[in-house]
């Protein structure tokens, strides 16, 4: 949705920018509702698949029913974040994510806690939905304030043809790798969890750390798709290719800071969640080995944010098919196949990470490759007067 948006705001299509809001409204009712739907049924049958520990099952059912609930929520803030994005307001998202997030550990103390609610794991799959909605409505009434500028009336609600399919041309690729994405993690967390409670709890930890190296990537890749969408958009070229190089280098330097201040405080931040010696060791050795992916993630994201902002979303899903399907998890297997020990019988969670960081240097090649060969630059969905 960023990348319709941008492209026709750098356009300067009033008509056409207002149309695709509120056909992006519209649709991600639709599928939301969908997908709620129908993904309820088999919550049970995606624990089972994740080899969750029998101890927490029902736990888990329980949040994971809740939480199914919040995909309406969460789907229209990441649709009206995108659009805000799109318009080049990258603040207010933020600012909205940041209070959603306080309200969200507000909520999961008055909740969960024995001075509060005491309405244990409900409590806090509660207070997660609730903060999505809240964070939904909050952007919602911010692009509603705009509505002059956008040509926002009931009449853009309606679907139309040309826009849907621009839309299902971008959104597809990205929905097909968002689901790969989420059937490798099912995969890597079901070897993970055969690997024993230790490993398990080790890794829950390195992957909350993880979460902070990951966000320069992240974050620019966002930037790089909604600034490529707005001055393709307005027939300028030239600064898309100044704008890649930037977006690189503020990419890597902030990436350092990050992965130099994880390392740093690696084994205090492990012992927020544990206090045993052996799962704080573990968990630096493998923030450790996790450090080359984050600077091959650099290359990636960034150039695939780029190259998705002028349309070419097909290149990130066949890239992130590649890396995470065809690489990362049968690599994963197969190092802890090889791994086994009478200390870890179903291999060393080692194994997961050397995965990734091979993956992720591959999938990082085959991006330079692809950028550099330049077929991104005709992808277009809209053609300003000084590209015409």
């Amino acid at each position: 949705m960023t990348i319709l948006v941008s492209q026709y705001y750098g356009a300067k299509d009033r008509e056409k920018l207002g149309q695709s809001v509120g056909n992006a409204v519209t649709l991600i009712a639709v599928i939301t509702v969908a997908l709620t739907a129908a993904a309820l049924p088999f919550t049970r049958s995606i624990l089972t698949l994740t080899h969750t520990p029998s101890e927490t099952f029902e736990l888990a059912n329980t949040y994971l029913v809740i939480v199914m609930f919040g995909f309406v929520g969460t789907g229209f803030y990441n649709v009206l974040s995108g659009i805000l994005r799109g318009l080049g307001d990258t603040v207010f998202p933020l600012l909205t994510l940041v209070c959603s997030s306080v309200l969200n550990i507000v909520l999961d103390i008055w909740f969960v806690s024995g001075g509060g609610l005491n309405m244990g794991i409900g409590g806090a799959a509660l207070a997660t939905i609730i903060s999505q909605y809240v964070s939904a409505l909050i952007c919602g009434v911010r692009i509603f304030s705009m509505r002059k500028r956008l040509s926002l009336n009931t009449s853009v609600l309606r679907l139309r043809g040309s826009i849907v399919k621009n839309m299902l041309r971008l959104g597809i690729p990205s929905g097909i790798s968002t689901c790969v994405l989420f059937l490798g993690i099912i995969l890597l967390q079901s070897l993970v969890n055969s690997m024993g409670y230790m490993v398990t709890a080790c890794i829950t930890a390195c992957i909350k750390i993880d979460s902070f190296a990951v966000l320069p990537s992240q974050t620019f890749s966002a930037a790089g798709s909604t600034f490529t969408g707005q001055n393709i958009g307005a027939g300028k070229m030239d600064r898309v290719k100044q704008g890649s190089r930037t977006l690189m280098a503020l990419c890597f330097s902030l990436t350092v800071v990050m992965v130099a201040i994880m390392i740093i405080l690696a084994r205090w931040l492990i012992g927020l969640f544990t206090t045993t010696e052996e799962i704080i060791t573990l968990g630096f050795s493998i923030l450790i080995i996790m450090v080359p992916s984050y600077l091959f993630m650099c290359i990636n994201q960034c150039l695939c944010g780029v190259m998705t902002g002028a349309g070419d979303s097909m290149a990130a899903m066949w890239i992130s098919i590649i890396s995470h399907v065809f690489l990362r998890t049968p690599l994963a297997y197969v190092f802890a196949y090889f791994s086994r020990s009478a200390a870890y019988p179903h291999g060393h969670p080692y194994g997961v990470f050397w995965s990734m960081d091979i993956a992720m240097l591959i999938g990082a090649a085959i991006t330079v490759i692809h950028y550099y060969r330049g077929t991104w630059r005709n992808k277009s969905l809209v053609k300003s007067p000084e590209m015409s």
